[in-house]
């Protein structure tokens, strides 16, 4: 597999936001969204075991398996291998592409909105879903997709000023539209990787 790095953290983002996690970050996306802020191009190439064992020297039980995006590689095999040694395995994706049953949790980022037909969703059910939302444009509600959890993530858009009234607009758009519950990136807030 195409790995562009494995370090353990804090998850930043969702519903397991500031859990500890092992990242496993995959290198390669099918999209080129406008606002990617992960730099995910280069790669080593590793083979499941040696994959299973970089995580495994970390305590955190939560793998997040991201990208890129995940589901260009993410094998049952490897899923498998991280129960073994037991690991929860959670999959962050643009959902273009289908995922391996196994994965435990998936949270859905999708980029449709941003897009278009290129990055038409395809999952219909997942545990999370987190829209990046810009604070102008309505915010698909992704009827279609069964979700336990809908966040709205405002978008950062490395201008704080801008930042700051999109974070505005997206809390109060969540106070009018309750099923959504905000997702901040914490990670960039606490400046931590």
């Amino acid at each position: 597999m195409k790995i562009n790095e494995i370090f353990n953290s804090l998850q930043g983002e969702g519903y397991h936001s500031g859990t500890a996690a092992v990242f496993v970050r995959l290198s390669g996306c099918n999209l080129c969204c406008p606002f990617c802020d992960t730099q995910h191009e280069s790669r080593v190439e590793m083979d499941e075991a040696a994959i299973v064992e970089a995580v495994r020297r970390y305590p955190a039980r939560l793998v997040v398996v991201t990208g890129g995006e995940p589901s260009l590689q993410l094998t049952a095999s490897l899923v498998d291998a991280l129960h073994k040694v037991q690991k929860y395995v959670a999959v962050e994706t643009n959902g273009t592409c289908a995922l391996p049953p196994n994965v435990d949790w998936v949270t859905l980022s999708p980029k449709d909105a941003w897009l278009g037909a290129e990055a038409a969703v395809v999952l219909t059910e997942v545990d999370e879903l987190k829209v990046v939302y810009d604070g102008e444009h309505e915010p698909r509600g992704y009827e279609d997709v069964k979700a336990g959890h809908r966040f709205l993530q405002p978008m950062d858009t490395g201008d704080e000023v801008r930042n700051a009234r999109i974070v505005a607009a997206t809390v109060e758009y969540i106070r009018q539209h309750p099923q959504w519950r905000l997702s901040l990136q914490i990670h960039k807030i606490l400046n931590i990787r």
